[in-house]
C-alpha cells in the first residue's frame, strides 16, 4: 500500500510517496501554496492507501500553534478522500532534511522532509522504532 506524507507549512507543503510495498520512499514536487484538492488529487492519481501528515512537536512534547494547523489540513485533508488520513510526529525532520540536502539531496528541503517523516512513519508502523503518535483525521 503506497502512504503519501506530508510536510505542511503555510506557505508550502513538501511530499513524499512510497512504493507499495512500504519500502522505498521517493520525494515529490512540492505542493505550493498547500492545497487540500491537490492532495485528494495525488492520493487518487497515486493510488495512496494512508495519507500522513507531519505534527509539528516540540522537542519537549508540547504542541503550539503550527500543530493545530497541521491539524486543520490534515482535516481538510480527511474530508475530500476516502482513505486514512493521519498526523505523526516531526520531530527533528526539518533539521534531518538540512542535512540531507547540504550532502547533495537535489529534491526540495521541505519534500526532503516529508520523505524523512514517511520513513519514520514507515519504521514505527513496522516495529522498528518507538511509539508512532499516530492521530487519525475525522471518521468518514
Amino acid at each position: 500500500m503506497r502512504v503519501l506524507a506530508l510536510d505542511y507549512g503555510e506557505a508550502r507543503c513538501g511530499a513524499a510517496i512510497s512504493d507499495p510495498t512500504g519500502v522505498l520512499v521517493t520525494p515529490l514536487p512540492v505542493i505550493e501554496p498547500p492545497d487540500p484538492e491537490a492532495v485528494a488529487r495525488l492520493v487518487r492519481e497515486r493510488s495512496v492507501g494512508v495519507v500522513v501528515v507531519g505534527l509539528p512537536i516540540g522537542l519537549s512534547g508540547t504542541e503550539g500553534a503550527q500543530a493545530g494547523d497541521a491539524r486543520r489540513f490534515r482535516d481538510q485533508v480527511a474530508n475530500l478522500v476516502d482513505v486514512p488520513v493521519e498526523t505523526h510526529d516531526e520531530r527533528l525532520t526539518t533539521k534531518l532534511a538540512q542535512r540531507t540536502a547540504r550532502s547533495g539531496a537535489s529534491a526540495d528541503e521541505d519534500s526532503i522532509a516529508a520523505a524523512h517523516i514517511l520513513e519514520s512513519y514507515l519504521a514505527s508502523r513496522s516495529g522498528a522504532s518507538g511509539s508512532a503518535d499516530a492521530e487519525r483525521g475525522p471518521e468518514r
